[in-house]
């Protein structure tokens, strides 16, 4: 056991990252089951469905399993009492001030988890009493950090400033990532594009067939103004940098962005209005496939990379 796996009580440290519009129970449940700890993405759920969602995952796997949850929502104060009335006991929080609910919730007794995209938020997410820290690199789809720090770089730079558990997000859909992220200084990983294009993911069908068939260069970081998104280009993106070409104002960007994008592209499939989040990664993505298959895949290849590595050794 590693120290992921350890305070998880997981078999594998691989943690399925929890995407809004991708992450119902069905595929937190799924890896869970597979020997990973899956989580069930609360950013896109209205508080009851949430509840239900959680409900379901308690009845689909008897492995721990958690929510993620961003601190932005608005409705934050019922999601939290929801997670507490459910017992759930694993909770991934981002978007937000760490200090706001690390100590509520780990008076309760759930494990704390908080994305970051800086060593000086890993240290921030550490001095507010968190069980481990999901570092980010830009590459990752959906919002990211202002400071497009690379996982290569990343990683490094908070494993030299934290004494906590370390999980590497952002690029990592292999077993070789997963081996080059846990080199650098990782415990484990979070998975998040890898698992959108799956058979449990909740994203509509279009959505997946776009993960697989895009290519390098394909996705790109925008909306920095808002919040910084990587998105697939497609049309509503094309609409996005034309509008940068007038120079606009935040409330221009806020009025073309409108209301339920991302649920208009991931969740009900219009591939030319919607807004598509998904990570660089996605270029080596090539199959949509069960959460156990990705798993083992990973698992295996990791292996093989392992004793491969003795090879470079001088």
């Amino acid at each position: 056991m590693n120290k992921i796996t350890q305070l998880f009580n997981i078999k594998y440290p691989i943690i399925q990252g929890g995407m809004i519009w991708n992450s119902g129970y069905k595929l937190a449940s799924a890896v869970s089951n597979a020997g990973g700890l899956g989580l069930i993405g609360a950013g896109s759920m209205y508080p009851e469905v949430l509840r239900e969602h959680i409900q379901k995952c308690k009845k689909a796997t008897d492995k721990p399993f958690g929510v993620n949850i961003p601190m932005l929502y608005p409705n934050i104060e019922e999601i939290m009492n929801i997670v507490i009335e459910e017992g759930v006991k694993i909770v991934f929080t981002s978007a937000g001030n760490p200090k706001t609910w690390t100590s509520f919730l780990k008076e309760k007794g759930i494990t704390v988890v908080h994305v970051v995209s800086s060593s000086v938020f890993a240290l921030k997410a550490q001095e507010a009493g968190v069980d481990a820290i999901v570092a980010e690199g830009f590459e990752a789809g959906g919002h990211n950090g202002r400071d497009e720090t690379t996982t290569l770089t990343l990683i490094p730079m908070v494993k030299e400033k934290i004494q906590i558990p370390i999980i590497a997000a952002g690029g990592i859909a292999t077993g070789r990532g997963m081996l080059a992220t846990m080199i650098l200084g990782a415990d484990g990983v979070q998975v998040g594009s890898r698992f959108a294009a799956s058979i449990e993911s909740s994203s509509h069908n279009n959505f997946k067939e776009t993960i697989v068939s895009i290519k390098e260069g394909d996705t790109q970081l925008t909306l920095k103004e808002l919040a910084p998104v990587r998105l697939i280009k497609n049309k509503f993106y094309n609409d996005v940098q034309d509008l940068y070409e007038k120079c606009p104002s935040k409330e221009d960007l806020v009025q073309l962005l409108g209301k339920a994008r991302a649920k208009k592209g991931m969740f009900e499939g219009d591939l030319e209005e919607g807004e598509l989040e998904i990570g660089q990664i996605a270029g080596l993505i090539h199959e949509i496939l069960p959460a156990k298959q990705i798993i083992e895949e990973m698992i295996t290849e990791f292996e093989i990379a392992r004793q491969e590595k003795a090879k470079f050794e001088f």
